[in-house]
């Protein structure tokens, strides 16, 4: 009976065509405006890497000075250089990485090309495996060169392109703020939404893949400046970037990763422990304990996802409540002048659950109708959104289970909607209006 019904659905669509058009158009408008908010909702607040968010670990350390501090306050979300460079030599975890954003000039030997700003990454060796960069050519540098500070870079696949063409450039050299750096490797296309890895950073949370990455070690002796954030609650007493070294600046992101999210204990009584040694040596003043966040908390912590795309969220599903109250009054006229059809059916021995039925699914068909218009219009409105700016371009677009998503929105929306007309019609007493004939 259900494809007979749907059938019976999709031929009154063509019988009063002006308000079945209304009704689409209403219900197509409230969905498009929640899923596109919706959609970039989803991008922003999903889980990055979500088979190891919970073995991935950024420690809060407070090092701030007593003077002027009020209790409670939010400590630094990055760390200094100093215990950076403690955190990594103490082998605790599976594996450790500090990074922070370069901003350099790359001077191509190909004559067409001029110099040209770049921005990219500056991490340990152990930042690839880490976050799984996937690899076209080569692969990262290893310890060795962390060590020596080698001058070697790993490029994305958009610069390697733009560089080389679609050749492998593996050994090749790159002149970068005046250096020649080799090339060891390629990574592929990596963009990861949010860019949870460095989200305190020129590029943003929501913003254009890395250029290039190359060794901590090689910035810090070229001496390269940070391209991101930086919050010093001391005044530096050394000039130069040595200064900034021996500061109590934090301008680094450090991460740990552990083997299972069991050893966050290990690395939290790690923590504890370096906190206390270095209160004893006169810093860490403020007695805060340090914290640890992993990938979900961290982007909860650093409020990724604003209170102010939530609101904008409420107010479109609002809208569309709005929309699914017009199309309950425009289902309520179609279904009145269709008291005597109903009459009629009920005279001849149907049943009203058959009419429930017949109507309800009538309703499910105008959903249907309203979500590929609606989810045609989702796609527009997200098209003029991903104009508004690069970090919208990476979040505006929609995956299979948001599209998913639309379809069973909208025909639930209209079923809902369908609901009390649907209910009404039942009510149709046979004898009346066949009297009334």
């Amino acid at each position: 009976m259900f494809g007979y019904y749907f059938k019976l659905g999709v031929r009154s669509l063509r019988r009063n065509p002006a308000l079945t058009a209304l009704m689409v158009l209403t219900l197509a408008i409230g969905v498009a405006a929640s899923m596109s908010t919706l959609t970039i909702l989803h991008m922003m607040s999903g889980n990055p890497i979500p088979h190891k968010s919970e073995q991935l670990f950024v420690p809060v350390i407070d090092n701030g000075q007593l003077e002027g501090y009020n209790p409670g306050s939010k400590p630094p979300s990055q760390s200094t250089y100093m215990d950076a460079m403690n955190m990594l030599k103490a082998k605790v975890g599976e594996r450790r990485t500090a990074m922070y954003g370069v901003g350099l000039s790359i001077e191509p030997e190909r004559h067409d090309l001029g110099a040209f700003n770049t921005q990219g990454l500056a991490p340990t060796h152990d930042f690839f495996a880490m976050f799984e960069v996937p690899f076209r050519f080569g692969q990262p540098w290893g310890e060795l060169e962390d060590k020596a500070g080698a001058d070697v870079v790993v490029l994305s696949a958009g610069l390697s392109e733009r560089l080389f063409g679609s050749a492998n450039p593996v050994g090749k050299m790159v002149r970068m703020n005046g250096f020649m750096y080799k090339v060891v490797g390629v990574a592929e296309h990596w963009k990861p939404l949010p860019r949870y890895y460095h989200v305190i950073a020129g590029n943003g949370q929501y913003g254009n893949e890395e250029d290039y990455f190359i060794p901590l070690s090689s910035a810090i002796r070229h001496e390269y400046d940070h391209n991101g954030s930086m919050s010093c609650n001391k005044r530096v007493e050394k000039p130069g970037f040595q200064g900034r070294l021996e500061s109590e600046c934090t301008w680094l992101q450090f991460w740990f990763e552990t083997t299972s999210s069991a050893q966050r204990n290990d690395v939290k009584n790690y923590l504890d422990s370096y906190v206390s040694e270095q209160r004893r040596l006169g810093r860490m003043k403020r007695n805060v304990p340090p914290e640890l966040y992993n990938v979900m908390e961290w982007l909860d912590y650093q409020k990724v996802t604003g209170n102010d795309s939530r609101l904008r969220v409420w107010l479109a599903l609002g809208f569309l409540a709005l929309c699914l109250v017009n199309t309950i009054g425009l289902l309520l006229a179609k279904f009145s002048v269709r008291a005597s059809e109903v009459g009629v059916r009920r005279a001849l021995g149907a049943s009203r659950r058959e009419i429930f039925n017949q109507f309800l699914i009538e309703s499910g068909v105008v959903g249907l109708a309203g979500g590929v218009l609606g989810l045609l219009l989702a796609f527009g409105a997200l098209a003029l959104i991903a104009m508004s700016g690069d970090s919208m371009k990476h979040l505006a677009h929609m995956d299979l289970p948001m599209l998913a998503f639309t379809f069973v929105l909208s025909v639930t929306a209209a079923v809902l909607a369908g609901l009390l007309p649907t209910w009404r019609a039942c009510q149709v007493t046979p004898a009346l209006q066949l009297k009334s004939q």
